[in-house]
């Protein structure tokens, strides 16, 4: 197999989230906003990224001490001709404040979703390259919020500290861009 690409922003497509029924979906921190050195700020936001839910520095981030979480926001899009999911992130840019505050859900061990929002973030109409994945590959976050493949092999994997996603299906998004399948097996 060859490495996965997308086209525009990451979607996700919920199989099984246990937020949806123990309502553990949160909505109430902005994103961060950095005033002295604004390069730091979070200006994009993708279905299927994470961030850190800091309550304690009341902001979502990538750095707090707070849990990550999946950030899942209702798709808004005004123009059904000639737009899709993919055509959908949380910019900055857009809101009026620049102050973007995302809907996020806690996942625990045995949530289910299928994702392209995969190793790096997107742009509308770019294509993006990620890797090449397989079935049982297993997925931690990277600092930026994006699942990537776990570096640790073998007899290794079971070392890595913190969320582990695993890959269950290649598989494809409704639109038909390539996607996997993933349980949180950590």
């Amino acid at each position: 197999m060859a490495n996965m690409t997308r086209i525009g922003f990451g979607q996700i497509e919920p199989n099984h989230l246990s937020a949806q029924r123990t309502f553990q979906i949160y909505a109430q921190l902005p994103a961060h906003v950095d005033t002295v050195t604004p390069s730091n700020s979070i200006t994009q936001l993708e279905n299927g990224q994470y961030v850190k839910y800091d309550y304690a520095n009341g902001e979502v981030n990538f750095t707090g001490e707070g849990e990550w979480m999946l950030v899942y926001n209702e798709v808004k899009l005004y123009d059904d001709l000639r737009e899709t999911y993919k055509d959908f992130a949380l910019l900055s840019d857009n809101f009026t404040d620049g102050v973007m505050t995302p809907r996020v859900f806690k996942t625990n061990v045995g949530d289910i979703y299928t994702t392209n929002t995969l190793k790096v973030a997107g742009s509308k109409g770019a294509t993006v390259t990620m890797e090449e994945y397989e079935e049982g590959d297993h997925l931690v976050i990277n600092a930026n919020g994006f699942l990537q493949k776990d570096t640790k092999t073998g007899d290794n994997w079971d070392t890595t500290t913190g969320m582990i996603w695993q890959v269950v299906k290649v598989y494809n998004l409704p639109d038909m861009q390539e996607a996997v399948k993933i349980m949180r097996i950590n």
